[in-house]
C-alpha cells in the first residue's frame, strides 16, 4: 500500500505517522501552574536531540478549542519542567493525564501520586517514575499552519532510580533499560513495553 499524504487530512495523517513511527519514547512533563498547582502532561512527540548542550525537544500542539496546551504556557512563563520517563505500570495514569482540563485544574487530583522535592530542584518529581530530568527552556520553534511549537529543553540534572543504575568501567554509567521497564506509545491508545532487550557489540 503506497499512501499520498497530500490527500490526507492532518487527522488522519497524525494517526497515520503514530502508527507508524513506533515504538516512540514518553515524556511525562510536569510544570508548574499560575498561583498554585502542577500540570502533569504525557507528550510522544519527544526525543534527544544534542549532547553539547543537552538537548531534548517536545513538539506541543494545541488543545481541541484551539487555545494553547497548559504544558507550553507554563514552560513559556516559568522556563523549568522535570521530564519522567515513566514505566509500564503507569501506562493508565499517563493516559488519565492526558484528559484536557481547564487551566489550574491538576491531573494530580486524578491519579494515584507521590512527589518528592529533590534539593535544588524547583519543582518536585514523581516518586514512582525511574528517571527524572530538571530542564530548563532552551528555544522554541513554531511549524506548520497550526503553528505546532517544538520545544527545546536543556537537561540539568538525572535522577535515576538506584535499582535501574549501575558503575561499570571508567566510572561509566549504565542504565538498565530492563529496570527502567519505559513505556512506549504506540498508535491510538497502544503500549508497549521493552519486550527483549538484547546486546550487538560495535565492532572496534
Amino acid at each position: 500500500m503506497r499512501i499520498d499524504l497530500s490527500a490526507l487530512s492532518t487527522t488522519k495523517i497524525y494517526h497515520l505517522m503514530t502508527q507508524s513511527i513506533i515504538p516512540r519514547p514518553v515524556a511525562w512533563v510536569l510544570t508548574a501552574n499560575e498561583g498554585t498547582g502542577f500540570n502533569l502532561a504525557p507528550f510522544s512527540y519527544f526525543n534527544a536531540l544534542c549532547s553539547n548542550p543537552p538537548l531534548v525537544m517536545l513538539s506541543i500542539g494545541k488543545k481541541p478549542d484551539g487555545d494553547l496546551k497548559d504544558t507550553r504556557n507554563n514552560i513559556l512563563n516559568h522556563r523549568q519542567l522535570v521530564i519522567h520517563i515513566p514505566n509500564t505500570a503507569q501506562a493508565a495514569e499517563v493516559t488519565e493525564s492526558a484528559r484536557t482540563l481547564d487551566y489550574g485544574e491538576s491531573e494530580l487530583d486524578n491519579i494515584p501520586h507521590a512527589l518528592v522535592q529533590e534539593d535544588g530542584w524547583p519543582l518536585p518529581r514523581l516518586k514512582n517514575a525511574p528517571i527524572a530530568m530538571l530542564a530548563e527552556f532552551y528555544d522554541l520553534h513554531e511549524l506548520g499552519p497550526g503553528k505546532q511549537a517544538v520545544i527545546y529543553c536543556e537537561i540539568k540534572e538525572i535522577f535515576i532510580q538506584d535499582e535501574c543504575v549501575t558503575t561499570g568501567e571508567n566510572d561509566r554509567i549504565i542504565i538498565d533499560a530492563t529496570a527502567v521497564d519505559a513505556l512506549a506509545r504506540l498508535g491510538g491508545g497502544e503500549y508497549a513495553g521493552l519486550g527483549k532487550v538484547f546486546r550487538i557489540d560495535r565492532p572496534e
